[in-house]
């Protein structure tokens, strides 16, 4: 509970949580932060606040440091409840009256979430508020990732507290980029795959946007997980590539199997696939998590989908990941579907059309083996996985 000193009278006072596994139907494995700064200068200031369940924990810290009644001024990047949540609490404490700076969707959000006796002060992109030896510039970022989404800059300190752009959810001993290294670039792309990639197009734009301002950042403090001071370019130049939406030369097999049959096939079309020079990942959806499966998808060139048919239909897992997947509009990709069947073998067909919809780039019709797959059959998956990753080659 000790707050964690950033430079001088700026403190990050937020909240760990060890113990939250799933954000949104989000696996979060270890956990997450709620991160929130105090700046203490002629004027003190609170970025952000945590879930609700957290206010004691954002108070004690604070007090640490300064009376929580002192804080002048509250600053509402993003007003998503993970974020806010305490923000009602954390008011009384530090008077009703005190002003909570928020953009014009945050306002917006905030007096439905909320008391209609919040204090609520709209800013516009650009505008500026002096703490005294130090200014804070707003920044509008919206789709990063909700419509109310801000950046805050410190300009003195050129320290940029980003909300939810450049996180992660992880929750570890490490607090900064340079006790953790490369580790911590496996999170943060999970969480753009998982949280941002249906933005990627907007959030290009917004960064060209900021890059143009050529402001000079020494570190980004984000609202989940850990902080960078000591290359802060690197996940910046991160979220510019990712944005691009340039896949590797890679294929992914996401499967479900009822006997095994299906399982045999991807397993076959992995074979063609790394056959034809290409990396193939099978992933059985029932023992791999929809975001892990997510992130993996990201990177992959060709998404080769097998179900077999279960009620007519797709089965259940698989529903759920396409489900999931078509909602972040992925960009840049192949497709095929494939899968094993006792009599109508519906589901492969019906996966094809939700790749199709998706606007992926359909390079094989739908394979489907009756029952058990023999000698034939499986031959006949290794030659439909080389012809895709022939593609993938010729496609670069």
């Amino acid at each position: 509970m000790i707050p964690q000193k950033l430079a001088e009278g700026i403190y990050e006072v937020g909240a760990i949580d060890w113990n939250v596994r799933d954000f949104h139907g989000y696996s979060t494995d270890l956990g997450t932060t709620y991160n929130a700064y105090l700046i203490v200068d002629e004027k003190i200031a609170l970025i952000d606040t945590v879930k609700k369940e957290f206010t004691g924990r954002l108070l004690e810290k604070i007090s640490r440091i300064v009376d929580p009644s002192k804080i002048d001024v509250v600053i509402s990047n993003h007003t998503e409840m993970d974020h806010s949540g305490g923000l009602p609490a954390i008011m009384e404490v530090v008077g009703r009256e005190k002003p909570v700076y928020c953009s014009k969707m945050g306002r917006k959000n905030l007096r439905r979430h909320f008391p209609d006796w919040l204090n609520l002060q709209e800013v516009a992109d650009g505008q500026e508020l002096s703490l005294g030896k130090r200014t804070l510039q707003f920044l509008e970022t919206r789709m990063i990732h909700w419509p109310d989404s801000m950046f805050s800059y410190l300009k003195e300190d050129q320290i940029l507290f980003s909300s939810d752009g450049f996180g992660q959810h992880y929750a570890g001993p490490e607090r900064f980029d340079d006790e953790i290294d490369d580790a911590v670039m496996w999170h943060a792309k999970k969480y753009f795959a998982n949280i941002l990639w249906l933005y990627a197009p907007l959030i290009q734009k917004l960064l060209e946007k900021v890059l143009a301002m050529d402001l000079p950042i020494k570190m980004i403090c984000p609202d989940h997980g850990i902080i960078w001071r000591r290359d802060p370019g690197k996940i910046i130049n991160a979220y510019v590539q990712w944005c691009k939406q340039q896949p590797e030369e890679s294929a992914l097999v996401v499967y479900d199997t009822m006997w095994h049959s299906t399982e045999s096939m991807a397993e076959a079309i992995v074979a063609g696939l790394w056959e034809a020079g290409v990396k193939a990942q099978p992933m059985h959806a029932r023992n791999v998590h929809r975001s892990d499966i997510v992130t993996a998808a990201f990177d992959a060139k060709a998404l080769v989908i097998g179900s077999p048919t279960l009620n007519n239909g797709i089965f259940p897992t698989l529903a759920d990941v396409l489900t999931y997947l078509k909602g972040l509009r992925p960009k840049n990709k192949l497709g095929a579907a494939f899968g094993s069947y006792g009599w109508g073998g519906e589901a492969p067909k019906a996966v094809h059309e939700i790749l199709s919809d998706m606007d992926l780039e359909m390079v094989e019709e739908p394979l489907r083996i009756q029952f058990v797959p023999d000698q034939e059959a499986l031959d006949a998956c290794r030659d439909f996985g080389r012809r895709i990753g022939q593609i993938i080659k010729k496609d670069k």
